[in-house]
């Protein structure tokens, strides 16, 4: 049965903004879930709502990786799965190479290269407690105290075929953003399948960040569009991804045309909540099974209040 999850909507100031919405989870939801800040610290926000007394499944979408070495990711990981009591799925990006200059100096050589060495250690210290791994891109000899906790999956930001292959040889969880319902059908899930054949193992759990907002009289759809997604839409891997699903898009050229294409493209849902419930439906059938509800369009123009609402409603139409 597919899971119905949610989207953090903004990057908290403060960790107890994060509680309205873990309270959602609670009651209506599958999974909370938090992309990468550069406000506060994900996994802290994702404590003190545990600690709140808001013990949820919670997931990364995703964590970059040129922030944290793997051995930290592995630790705060597997404390979050403890502090929650729930499975903690530990999602990982490279981010864009822009991104790793900054961080690192320079991009990595192979993106994937980078990833698979990462996985290969995170997996490491928090299935067998231990790693010596010398690699191109990281370095880690050391072991990992293990005990009795929820298990930890370990997810990949997903948006282009062979990132898809490598997510199927390594990882739990493929997390995709922004990718149509028919592209993952037709292009992401194949590549899933190809690469977990090759390793002989089971096809990760596909999950995908859908951004989505309800139709009301007074809303442009198209400012909705890009007060979701525009920052995504000028990165290079994101264009090339919505290129190979049929939406051009170029936000310095013509930003509203650029978000007319994801509207038209089915990238982004808008509508009433059966309109809404009707295009989840599309990613079901493309064979995703976590749907992760993404109302940031909605809350940077009007605010959580109106978001956590319009979530509610959503929910309510679409889950069983």
């Amino acid at each position: 049965m597919t899971a119905y999850s949610i989207m953090m909507p903004f990057a908290p100031q403060r960790p107890e903004q994060l509680l309205p919405f873990a309270a959602l989870t609670q009651w209506s939801a599958s999974c909370l879930w938090q992309g990468q800040g550069n406000v506060g610290d994900t996994h802290i926000s994702f404590a003190h709502a545990a600690a709140s007394g808001f013990r949820v499944p919670m997931g990364t979408s995703v964590n970059l990786m040129p922030f944290l070495h793997p051995y930290d990711a592995a630790l705060r990981a597997q404390t979050l799965a403890a502090t929650t009591g729930h499975r903690f799925v530990a999602g990982f990006g490279p981010g864009a190479a822009v991104l790793q200059r900054g961080v690192l100096g320079a991009p990595y050589r192979s993106q994937l290269g980078a990833v698979r060495e990462y996985v290969t250690i995170v997996r490491s210290l928090l299935e067998r407690g231990e790693v010596h791994l010398e690699g191109e891109y990281f370095h880690c000899g050391m072991q990992l105290a293990r005990y009795p906790r929820p298990a930890v999956e370990i997810g990949l930001g997903v948006l282009r075929p062979r990132m898809a292959e490598l997510a199927g040889e390594v990882a739990d969880v493929a997390i995709t953003w922004l990718t149509p319902a028919a592209y993952l059908r037709d292009t992401v899930l194949p590549a899933l399948r190809r690469g977990a054949d090759r390793a002989g193992r089971p096809t990760p759990r596909l999950v995908a960040v859908v951004p989505m907002a309800l139709r009301q009289a007074d809303r442009d759809p198209v400012a909705l569009a890009l007060a979701s997604n525009s920052g995504h839409m000028r990165l290079p891997h994101y264009r090339d991804m919505l290129q190979r699903s049929g939406i051009s898009v170029d936000v310095a050229a013509d930003a509203q045309a650029s978000g007319r294409a994801l509207i038209g493209g089915g990238a982004f849902l808008y509508g009433d909540p059966a309109e809404l419930a009707l295009g989840i439906k599309e990613f079901v059938a493309a064979g995703v099974d976590e749907v992760v509800l993404n109302m940031s369009g909605v809350c940077a123009t009007y605010g959580s209040r109106r978001t956590l609402g319009e979530l509610e409603t959503v929910l309510g139409e679409t889950a069983p």
